[in-house]
């Protein structure tokens, strides 16, 4: 991934696609995020699986291994029961630790309606239907600096560990309260992490009937930045919305995970008729989040707009649900211009 190609490359790519045999390309030395969209420019050799990699950090070998294994005949090793993580967040005394009891069916959390209670993380694990669910019960967030215990300071900080390691993101809104400042801030922190995310708006049952469609109208004008989250009204207290949750969760851990072919991607941009500029060809660059890489005829990077439409354009035809989508663009021989 440091070197241009050569003509070595090229013979060698040539003469492995005439075998007639499956082929992928591992471009090693990607050790960044910058050296891994160098690692896109191989696409020239006519090598649809490519896998930016790098041999000295282990960075991007899981994907490689499991491409090369996928038609691996299954042998009688026992079957590896899925695991999903999922983080549990929101500011102080929206019930947190009330919705983890409900889903753990557990009292292991402390409850109580003073801010703050919950210090440590604890994890609690539910198998059902076949799928881990290995829940994280974080702290409240709050903003650093004004947080004043030496306890909560450190809260802060695992909490937002939390959130990287999570597949899955389970905000806590208080529907007593409304949104505030703070709701957004946090859910900012799962956004920016790439994580998907599930907007879980707690004590519903203290409001009164009707008024969902206004109150996720008001969700959605303040958090414009979450309009790819699911919205549940629940109660963690009573235990009312609470089950669907697991499906919902599942869903949305394979939206992130989904890897859509780079034959597939080019036939939806041929029939995008995007006119801001001619897209040459798409590939996914990975996954949680889902990351595409678009090859233009232009330099310049997309308007914010633009990203956006694109990005609306790939959830609507492929159904990436409740997760981000992060768009990359790159002009076509960039690479060997920048050397």
């Amino acid at each position: 991934g440091r070197a241009e190609i050569t003509g070595a490359d090229r013979d060698l790519a040539q003469m492995l696609q005439r075998l007639g045999k499956p082929v992928a390309l591992a471009v090693n030395k990607a050790d960044t995020d910058a050296r891994e969209d160098v690692a896109h420019g191989f696409y020239e050799l006519g090598i649809a699986d490519i896998f930016p990699v790098s041999a000295e950090h282990n960075r991007g070998m899981d994907d490689l291994l499991d491409h090369v294994t996928r038609d691996f005949a299954v042998g009688e090793a026992p079957e590896e029961i899925p695991s999903i993580k999922v983080a549990i967040i929101g500011r102080p005394n929206v019930g947190k630790s009330t919705l983890l009891n409900a889903l753990t069916g557990s009292e292991r959390s402390i409850v109580s309606p003073i801010a703050g209670t919950t210090r440590d993380s604890v994890d609690e694990t539910v198998l059902l239907n076949g799928v881990e669910y290995v829940f994280i019960d974080t702290a409240g967030i709050r903003r650093k600096g004004k947080t004043r215990e030496m306890a909560e300071k450190l809260s802060v900080v695992m909490a937002r560990r939390n959130i990287r390691m999570a597949h899955v993101v389970l905000l806590v809104l208080d529907a007593t309260e409304g949104i505030v400042g703070l709701d957004a801030t946090i859910a900012g922190y799962a956004h920016e992490g790439g994580r998907g995310l599930i907007i879980c708006v707690n004590k519903w049952d203290l409001m009164p009937e009707g008024g969902k469609r206004k109150f996720e109208q008001d969700l959605r004008d303040e958090l414009k930045f979450l309009e790819y989250a699911h919205v549940v009204f629940l109660s963690a207290q009573i235990g009312t919305g609470v089950k669907p949750l697991f499906k919902m969760i599942r869903q949305v851990y394979e939206a992130s995970s989904l890897r859509v072919t780079t034959g597939e991607l080019n036939r939806f941009v041929e029939a995008l008729h995007y006119e801001e500029r001619k897209i040459l060809y798409i590939t996914q660059a990975s996954i949680r989040p889902p990351t595409f890489v678009l090859f233009t005829n232009k330099a310049v990077p997309l308007h914010f707009s633009n990203q956006r439409y694109i990005a609306n354009q790939i959830r609507k035809q492929f159904g990436f649900e409740g997760t981000p989508i992060v768009v990359k663009t790159r002009a076509r021989g960039a690479d060997k211009q920048k050397r």
